[in-house]
């Protein structure tokens, strides 16, 4: 079996092919390079995403993603940087070494004995269905949020579903971010649960790439928007 070969590389844009597609997506970055992700076919629904498992990707990959999102959030002066488990947190990770900071809040579904169960959330996952977990702050980060500007950051944000945890879990201790960050924002599903839900601007919700809601026709897939 020969490993795939998805997420390893970053193209050129002239290697960015037209609709309709066959088994990839050619997703964008901000310099124009491609890369190509997986698409994944939802249920019976005749419709599929594109993919991206952030701790498979090369480390190039990887690498162009953290620089793209760090260069969004420079220019608003963030102190700390929160990292949601579990492909988030290398991420967050990368991304505040990239804004200049010593460290990072990782949050965490391992209940550690020094944790409370009042400093956490349930947290679900549209990767990992029926499957419910509690998402912690270890109570001695608490600290660094205080008067911190803070960036909430995740691999890819689809529903908001996770990324609504973590919005959850900040405002048990009053805190809110000012700006959340990804390095996908998977289809516009997103805006129910962060924009119409919770009132957050979509201008504070940053994404290095963009893919759409794809949708099955006798040639391959499309975009949803272009198939009526």
């Amino acid at each position: 079996m020969e490993p795939h070969e998805f997420w390893q590389e970053l193209h050129p844009p002239e290697d960015a092919v037209p609709p309709p597609w066959q088994d990839r997506f050619p997703a964008e970055l901000p310099d124009g390079r491609i890369l190509f992700l997986p698409i994944r076919v939802l249920g019976d629904t005749g419709t599929g995403i594109a993919s991206l498992i952030l701790n498979q990707a090369g480390f190039a990959v990887e690498t162009a993603l953290a620089d793209h999102l760090a260069a969004r959030l420079t220019p608003l002066d963030i102190d700390i940087v929160v990292g949601l488990p579990t492909l988030g947190l290398s991420l967050a990770r990368a991304v505040a070494e990239r804004l200049g900071h010593a460290r990072y809040i990782p949050l965490g579904t391992s209940r550690k004995f020094w944790y409370r169960d009042e400093l956490s959330v349930p947290l679900s996952s549209i990767t990992s269905p029926g499957t419910v977990k509690q998402l912690y702050l270890d109570p001695r980060l608490i600290p660094l949020l205080e008067g911190a500007r803070i960036a909430l950051v995740d691999d890819v944000i689809s529903t908001g579903t996770s990324i609504s945890a973590g919005l959850d879990l900040l405002q048990l201790v009053g805190r809110g971010p000012e700006a959340i960050g990804t390095a996908m924002l998977q289809t516009s599903r997103w805006r129910d649960a962060l924009c119409a839900g919770r009132g957050i601007e979509e201008e504070r919700v940053h994404g290095v790439i963009r893919t759409p809601l794809l949708r099955a026709t006798t040639e391959g897939w499309r975009r949803e928007s272009d198939t009526d």
